[in-house]
Order: C-alpha cells, then sequence, then structure tokens
C-alpha cells in the first residue's frame, strides 16, 4: 500500500484515452498518412463493399491501447498469461505476483492447474484490481496451427465471459501470447482484436473498458492492426476492408476452417450431432474405413442418402451449411480484384421499406470470357454480409447480348450454394429492361428449378416503374440504362413535370 499521501503507481483506466479519441500528435499524423487522396479513390473503389467490421463509436468508446504493465491497471480485472500448473514464469506473470503478495501463490495452489485455452479467476489481493483472471495461452506450431488458433481465441473469449458474467465494468488484457509459446505476434493479435471485438458486438451491452496492455515491442503490431477491426471513420473502415486477413472467423470471431475437418459426433453413427473439430492436418491423410473415420459417417454415403431422401433436415442442413463455408472461404482468400473491376454487382442505398439494395448490371458481366466460378465466389464474398438482413436485388437487364446471358446451370448451382439467410432475406428481385426470352426463361426458371422464388421476382418495364419501389437518389444507375430508358419509355422527371 503507498504510504499517506505519496502518488499512486497504480493507472486510473477512466483516465486513459480511449480508441475514438485523438491518442498525441504522431498518432495523428500516422493516421493522416494512411488517409491520403490515393486512399480515397481506394475507399470509392470499395463503396460496394460492406465491412464484417464496421465502423462503431459505440464500441471504440470501450477500447484502450496502453503501453504499460497490465498489473498497475486500477479496472475490475485484469489478465495473467501463465502456463498449465500456472507458475510460469514471465515479465506479466512476475509483475502481477510481485505487485499482488505472496497470497496470490498460495491461492493459485487452490486451483489445481487450468487447460490450455481455459480461464480461472482470483482475487487481486494487493493489486488495484479486484480480480485476476488467469489463462493459458497454446504453444505454437506451424504443424497445429489450426489447434493454436482455436485455443488462443478460447483464451480471450473466455476472459470475456469470465468479465461478463462477473458483471466487470472493466477488465485489462495482457498480451496472452507469450514469446516462451512462441505465437506469431501479428497471427495472435488478430485473433485477440477480432476476438474482443465480436464479443463487444454480441455481449458486451454492461462491460465499459476493455485496456490492451501492450510493451513496446507490442505497440506497434497493435496500432497497425487496430483500424482494421475498430475502424475510427467510415472512410478508414473502407480503406482497411482489403487488409484484413481471409479468415475472420465466425459471428463470435472463432476460427473458421471448413476444409480439412475431422467431425466426432457424440454418439457414433448420430448423422445430426456433429460438432468437435480436429486441426492435426498432417494427419488426415491417414484417415480411412477405420472405426474413428466412420464416426462422421462417408460423405458418399450422406449424399446417397440425401438422393434417396432418407437424411434428416437438420443433416442436409448442417451439410449445406459445411459446403457453403468451403465456398466463402476460398472467396475470402482468393484474389477477386479482376472480377470486382468489372463493376457488375455493387450496393446503392435502400427501398422505401428500409432495406438494402443490391445492383447487379447484366452487360457488364462477359460471360464467355471471365471464369465464372470467380464470379461466384465474389458474388459471396460481397452478399455475405449483406444477407444477415432484408435486402433487395436490382437486376439491369438493358442492353445485355449473348455473351452477357447468365445460362440457368450457373443460377441454379448459385442458388444451391448460397447460406439459407441469402435466400430467406432477399424481400425483391426487381428485374429492370426485361425482353420476352427472358420473361419466360425467368418463369420456367423460377416454376421448375427453384422454389420459393417466384413470387419474390417482379419484371420492371421502365425506371419510372422502379422509382415506386426505390427513390432515385437511393439507387446508382449507370448512365447507358439511363440513357436506354430516356430514349425508349419518356425521361421520368419529364413524366413527373407532366403530371404537376
Amino acid at each position: 500500500m503507498d504510504p499517506l499521501g505519496a502518488r499512486s503507481q497504480f493507472v486510473e483506466v477512466q483516465n486513459l484515452p480511449t480508441w475514438d479519441q485523438p491518442q498525441g500528435v504522431q498518432d495523428e499524423v500516422d493516421r493522416k498518412k494512411r488517409l491520403t487522396e490515393e486512399d480515397d479513390q481506394l475507399a470509392n473503389q470499395l463503396n460496394s463493399l460492406e465491412s464484417p467490421f464496421p465502423f462503431r463509436q459505440d464500441i471504440n468508446s470501450k477500447i484502450v491501447l496502453f503501453n504499460g504493465d497490465v498489473a498497475l491497471l486500477n479496472c475490475t480485472a485484469i489478465v495473467n498469461t501463465s502456463n498449465e500448473t500456472l507458475t510460469d514464469k514471465n515479465p506479466v506473470s512476475d509483475s502481477i505476483h510481485r505487485y499482488a503478495g505472496p497470497e496470490l501463490r498460495d491461492e493459485l495452489l487452490k486451483l489445481k492447474g487450468c487447460r490450455t485455452g481455459e480461464a480461472k479467476m482470483t482475487e487481486g489481493f494487493n493489486l488495484a484490481a479486484r480480480f485476476i483472471i488467469h489463462t493459458v495461452g497454446p504453444k505454437y506450431k506451424a504443424k497445429y496451427r489450426t489447434a493454436a488458433e482455436s485455443s488462443l481465441y478460447s483464451c480471450y473469449r473466455n476472459v470475456m465471459q469470465l468479465s461478463k458474467e462477473h458483471a466487470m465494468a472493466s477488465v485489462g488484457l495482457c498480451v496472452v501470447s507469450t514469446v516462451k509459446r512462441a505465437y506469431p505476434l501479428e497471427d495472435a493479435t488478430h485473433i485477440a482484436l477480432r476476438t474482443v471485438r465480436r464479443f463487444l458486438e454480441n455481449h458486451g451491452e454492461n462491460i465499459e473498458t476493455v485496456v490492451f496492455a501492450v510493451s513496446d515491442v507490442e505497440e506497434p503490431v497493435y496500432r497497425k492492426l487496430m483500424p482494421l477491426y475498430y475502424p475510427c471513420s467510415i472512410k478508414e473502415e473502407k480503406i482497411s476492408l482489403p487488409f484484413l486477413p481471409a479468415d475472420i472467423g465466425n459471428a463470435e470471431g472463432e476460427p473458421v476452417v471448413p476444409e480439412r475437418q475431422i467431425r466426432i459426433a457424440e454418439k457414433p453413427g448420430n448423422l445430426e450431432d456433429d460438432s468437435g473439430d480436429d486441426s492435426l492436418d498432417s494427419d488426415l491423410g491417414l484417415v480411412g474405413s477405420h472405426a474413428f473415420a466412420r464416426m462422421e459417417g462417408d460423405v458418399d454415403k450422406q449424399r446417397k442418402l440425401i438422393l434417396q431422401g432418407q437424411m434428416s433436415e437438420a443433416a442436409q442442413h448442417k451439410q449445406h451449411q459445411r459446403n457453403y463455408n468451403r465456398w466463402l472461404c476460398r472467396a475470402r482468400a482468393e484474389d477477386l480484384s479482376d472480377i470486382a473491376a468489372l463493376k457488375a454487382l455493387y450496393q446503392t442505398g435502400v427501398d422505401l421499406c428500409g432495406r438494402t439494395v443490391m445492383v447487379v448490371v447484366g452487360r457488364n458481366i462477359p460471360v464467355t470470357i471471365i471464369d465464372m466460378e470467380k464470379a461466384l465466389l465474389y458474388f459471396i464474398h460481397v452478399m455475405d454480409h449483406i444477407t444477415v438482413k432484408e435486402y433487395v436485388m436490382v437486376y439491369f437487364h438493358t442492353l445485355t447480348a449473348e455473351h452477357n446471358h447468365l445460362d440457368t446451370d450457373f443460377l441454379k448451382k448459385l442458388y444451391d450454394i448460397v447460406d439459407a439467410k441469402f435466400k430467406k432475406n432477399l424481400r425483391a428481385f426487381y428485374f429492370v429492361h426485361p425482353t420476352f426470352r427472358t420473361k419466360v426463361s425467368t418463369w420456367f426458371f423460377t416454376t421448375f428449378s427453384v422454389s420459393g422464388l417466384k413470387e419474390k421476382v417482379h419484371h420492371i418495364e421502365n425506371l419510372q416503374q422502379l422509382f415506386t419501389c426505390i427513390l432515385p437518389e437511393e439507387i446508382d444507375i449507370p448512365p447507358f440504362v439511363l440513357e436506354y430508358d430516356t430514349r425508349v419509355n419518356s425521361p421520368y422527371y419529364t413524366a413527373q413535370s407532366s403530371g404537376l
């Protein structure tokens, strides 16, 4: 305890600048360097894409990046990184033990260790923090990277879960992956930042402050990656989008590796119970017909059951979800810039019901030239985050030629691959400037090839008709479409004026 009248060595969390506030002169200079005129152009090109980590000032106001000793933070709880016996010697743990006092060591003996990825809690004793959350980070080996990623995610997730369960207002996070455990710092930082971000989005309503306590070595990496997950403006959000890694995790930030997974059912032979991943990629080549491999069930056998109508609806849904996740993972990993440059798919405003409007420009799709599989990947990449809520599609068929027509086999494949949310949340499909041939093709496709789409398709003969559903200022229409509509139909504003 500090002598009476002496200045406390502990740091008051509420006095630290949050991520939505200027971090200092140098930080502002660095940020301006990122937001150059070239970045402006890049942001404009990316306006059709929606970031999975959008600008949220309410979340940024909870985040603090602190260069200093986590043991000195005066917050509800701080995090200690240790080993499975909770006796690790590392700078973070040593400092916490020094300030907490000998009672902490005695208390840790009662916990009887902690498994990798778990989190356990003790009192803070002589610390300013009321509690200490102890967690064990994984030892990193490239051969078992998937297992390491999942374990590190569990560390941060379990820490945040304990914070929520005990109604903690503030928590100070150290860098869990220590040098001794050989985890690449940048990879570990991605997992830490996105896991906390997702937790605050989904469960963090009562958590007021999360402090990332870093050292001089760790701070530059955190400052580099923070804008990807906590952009400070919409502009920074757009500019950061291309720099996000291919695997950004699921809705909770957990790493998703759909390929090369072994699924182990709780009750072998029960296809509906499908949980648990094995990350030892090198061993997958050995999987064969032995009992362990049969725990999931033969994939070909499952497909045969689907064709025979014998597989349960739940099992079919899970298999479809795994298939979609494979496509999504590929979409995030591949370079799709050539498809994006076509400007055939982009997001614009909202319709009269406030639903997001997505535009497809048929003439910009050179079907006979481009790689249609990459086009499908690009569609999935762009639409995955749009389709989590209600949306509408506007397809401009204007002046499309034979080489722009998407065949029904491709459309059927697309419809079969996409996630259920694509179909559920699509509220309307506006087919603008259809021909007689396309009307017939659309009728056959929606009647015999797919189900549930027919009532959502609306053939729009002119833009004036479209504007009764979507205001002109809410949709970005290609110039050639406007010119064509003006030539074939009366101009929209002229028609409006004549009606006054």
